[in-house]
């Protein structure tokens, strides 16, 4: 769990409004979930690894004592581990509310209980687009496309996106390791292979036959597009046509989520060794909240990645802000009174920020100038 002090706060603030305003130039609608979910909702969604990760919150009141007695769950509800499976659960819930197609946006926390590293926390923010109802690779296309101008929006430029279909990873893993009834520790496993060694993914696949195992390493390395049901590859072929040379095919991008049924996709950047955001199609979630079988899509932006490769200086540009450090409160007052005037006359974007001045004037000065102020006056002068 982390604070974040001025400038940092600001910096995420004006992040997370620029890309949702490049969301809405493409028309997807913002909403809201609860932090909460019922453990019934996040419990049993195929979310992989991270259903082991969550926060649980305990019953309350006679309920507890009384699951504590018969040594039943003692918990009823959790924090939200992603944002996709809240998704599925509100499109279920408001169906008869909601047009479709629908286009939503959504960015908020979620928690997962991670062993605390460099780079894992156990609250960060999401930033999400999803497509409901649409069952082309229309949809793939538009998340990835808005996806590329939203980060190009905020300075990151030159990123890609790698694409793979979960049928054609399926396709390879029985090929080799024969029909499995339950793949997902497969693929667990083989979503390891961008941060462990091909050896160490075989061992944590030992239960399987191992000359099947080396021969599936082997052969996602090296892969053809060509490999595979067609209909899936002719599907995977337009996505990566639409995008031209912003995306590739990637044979061994798996995505730790069990819940993905089509196209799988994530976005790079050449001079990084992390992706800074991922997704993919979803389809039929909604049948888990009683809804009927409806075609989904999302993307993910790492948020909390994306924000320590943004420079503040992308969102100052035109923007004026000015300081004003003042003696007493007499001169507080006059110049609170010329900043609410200004302010009224120059617009909602104007920035005055009027203060006492501090014993040391030089580490005002230069905490103010930290914070983006390029203008800090006295208050003498401020007219």
């Amino acid at each position: 769990m982390r604070d974040f002090v001025p400038p940092q706060a600001e910096l995420r603030r004006r992040v997370a409004n620029r890309i949702l305003d490049t969301y809405a130039g493409y028309g997807f609608e913002l909403i809201e979930t609860p932090a909460l979910e019922d453990l019934d909702v996040l419990q049993g969604s195929q979310g992989g690894e991270n259903e082991k990760l969550i926060f649980k919150v305990l019953r309350r009141g006679a309920r507890l004592e009384e699951e504590a007695a018969r040594g039943g769950e003692l918990a009823d509800t959790g924090l939200r581990f992603d944002l996709t499976v809240p998704l599925a659960r509100f499109v279920a819930n408001h169906l008869n509310e909601l047009p479709m197609p629908l286009k939503v946006s959504h960015v908020a926390p979620v928690w997962r209980g991670e062993r605390p590293a460099r780079g894992r926390f156990r609250e960060f923010l999401q930033c999400d687009i999803d497509i409901v109802g649409e069952p082309s690779v229309a949809a793939e296309v538009e998340l990835c496309g808005a996806t590329l101008d939203a980060l190009g929006n905020i300075g990151l430029h030159d990123c890609y996106i790698k694409l793979n279909d979960r049928r054609l990873l399926r396709a390879m893993v029985e090929k080799y390791l024969g029909p499995l009834e339950d793949a997902a520790p497969v693929y667990v496993a083989l979503d390891k292979l961008d941060k462990s060694s091909a050896s160490a993914v075989a061992e944590e696949l030992s239960a399987y036959d191992q000359a099947g195992v080396g021969a599936l390493l082997a052969h996602l390395d090296e892969a053809e597009l060509s490999d595979g049901p067609p209909e899936v590859v002719a599907d995977l072929r337009k996505t990566l046509e639409q995008l031209g040379r912003h995306a590739r095919y990637e044979p061994a991008l798996v995505r730790g989520m069990g819940y993905y049924t089509g196209q799988i996709f994530e976005i790079w950047r050449p001079d990084l060794p992390y992706s800074l955001g991922g997704g993919g199609r979803y389809d039929g979630m909604t049948v888990r909240f009683g809804g009927p079988d409806l075609p989904m899509c999302g993307f993910s932006i790492g948020f909390e990645r994306v924000c320590d490769l943004v420079d503040m200086a992308t969102f100052d540009a035109g923007d004026r802000k000015v300081a004003v450090t003042c003696a007493g409160e007499d001169e507080l007052l006059r110049c609170l009174a010329v900043a609410r005037a200004r302010r009224q006359s120059e617009g909602a974007g104007a920035v005055y920020s009027i203060v006492r001045r501090a014993r040391n004037v030089r580490k005002q000065r230069e905490d103010l100038e930290r914070l983006g102020y390029a203008e800090v006056l006295e208050g003498k002068d401020f007219e």
